[in-house]
């Protein structure tokens, strides 16, 4: 029997641990997307328990706690850190076949130097390692010793990036830490509080806003900003790509009734976002941005949950819509006037990853090696089985070695492990290709592949 997670974990042949090891263990990261906080970069933080750290925040554990009946309050609320701790410990041996299993295992290995078994036997006896190590362990160290060269983290456009500015500054630290625009809150027509958010941009581009015309130009002021604060990189959350094709005129009356705080049909709502849509993606082409859009999740499935607790924490499932038709006809309209971005997709319904392979080679184009692609597997796909069956899918649907890679997508500083976890799957998948004769025993070849997918792919499309 294999030890448990040792050195050659997931590693299934010879040739997957010569790739891994003499390859991409040693390989820098560019973390493109995720959600950490700048100011706790910049502030350089140092975080008082393993509860606050591994835990706060986590929703993909809060929901692991739930499902196993935990209370609330030993999650989310005022339970003391190391009950917090001791419940997720007594849960995990529960996550066979969960990557959170995988990860959490990984994250104390690299970070702690814990090579046991965490459960509640364990707990107390992980909990003093770890207590004693994490006064050591500040954000920026976590970052350096995780091989991190770039991070892109997620901004609204009204934010000041002072954060950002003060890290630039910072010769000590020696991680670029850019921006990344997420203009969700002016898309989101239809929310309550757009109106006041609208009022909230006009005073961060200096201008007022009572129109369409206002809003647009209010915008172009901020990304002009974020431009030459380094941004690169755009990202968008949508529930489902809007399928309506909007005049301006059409989307200038959504957007004035909006702000008076009147109603808005369906077909309004659709059409003012697939207006801002197609500004922003002319806009992102200009600038050489690229763009990313996340689609397919259902938002705060539970009332009662979204109502005791907000956002973002574990009431989020998959969303079943068909986004197929409106994708390619943004897409379409943006490639006909020459202004379509170089763009990556992520659907978090894992049935549209065929569509997305698809869809994404209709529009490449001469000069830019993989100017539209299928994204990394996301949030309830980022699995073994989910990642898997995402590389498989692009590489027989295009080219597995002009592949960006992996993101991180998490608000953790201890989620770079996650980029272990693919690469180990990666080489495991292009090994397993080799050894059963599907691939040359090319290790030039292969190691090519390694290296653009891990790093070298992303630092040519973002232009890092």
């Amino acid at each position: 029997m294999k030890a448990f997670m040792d050195e050659n974990f997931l590693l299934q042949t010879e040739t997957a641990r010569r790739l891994y090891h003499g390859c991409a263990a040693a390989l820098p990261i560019y973390d493109y997307h995720c959600h950490l906080n700048p100011r706790e970069i910049a502030e350089d933080r140092v975080f008082s328990d393993m509860a606050e750290l591994w835990l706060g925040g986590d929703h993909y554990k809060w929901r692991l706690l739930r499902a196993n009946g935990v209370p609330e309050e030993e999650i989310t609320g005022n339970a003391p850190g190391f009950v917090k701790f001791l419940r997720f410990a007594q849960v995990l041996p529960q996550a066979a076949g969960n990557p959170l299993y995988h990860w959490s295992h990984l994250e104390l290995q690299r970070y702690f130097g814990y090579h046991g078994v965490l459960n509640g036997d364990t707990a107390e006896e992980v909990w003093k390692l770890c207590q004693e190590k994490l006064p050591s362990l500040s954000v920026r160290k976590l970052i350096v010793e995780s091989n991190v060269k770039v991070i892109c983290t997620t901004d609204d456009p009204a934010d000041d990036l002072r954060y950002h500015r003060a890290i630039r500054e910072d010769a000590s630290f020696p991680v670029r830490v850019l921006p990344a625009w997420r203009p969700d809150q002016a898309v989101n027509i239809e929310k309550p509080a757009f109106p006041s958010y609208v009022q909230k941009l006009a005073a961060a581009a200096g201008r007022e806003i009572h129109t369409l015309s206002d809003l647009l130009q209010a915008l172009e002021t901020r990304l002009s900003f974020f431009d030459e604060q380094g941004c690169r990189v755009s990202d968008h959350g949508l529930d489902a790509m809007p399928a309506v094709r909007a005049t301006e005129r059409e989307a200038a009356a959504a957007f004035e009734k909006a702000l008076r705080g009147e109603a808005l049909s369906q077909a309004e709502r659709d059409g003012y976002k697939g207006f801002l849509l197609r500004f922003f993606g002319r806009e992102y082409a200009v600038r050489g941005w690229v763009m990313q859009i996340h689609y397919g999740a259902l938002r705060n499935a539970s009332s009662r949950g979204f109502d005791a607790l907000g956002p973002d924490t574990g009431f989020d499932c998959i969303r079943g819509a068909d986004c197929s038709a409106a994708l390619a006809a943004f897409f379409d309209d943006l490639d006909r006037e020459g202004r379509l971005p170089r763009t990556i997709l992520y659907s978090l319904n894992p049935n549209d990853n065929g569509m997305l392979d698809a869809l994404a080679g209709c529009f490449q184009e001469a000069g830019v090696r993989g100017k539209v692609q299928h994204g990394a597997a996301w949030w309830f796909n980022d699995t073994k089985q989910g990642m898997e069956a995402q590389l498989t899918g692009l590489a027989s649907s295009s080219l597995l070695g002009t592949f960006v890679g992996m993101l991180t997508d998490s608000r953790s500083f201890l989620s770079y492990a996650r980029h272990e976890y693919f690469r180990r799957i990666l080489c495991n998948l292009l090994g397993s290709w080799a050894e059963q004769g599907e691939l040359p025993d090319d290790t030039a070849m292969l190691e090519s592949i390694v290296r653009g997918v891990c790093c070298e792919n992303a630092v040519s499309y973002f232009g890092f």
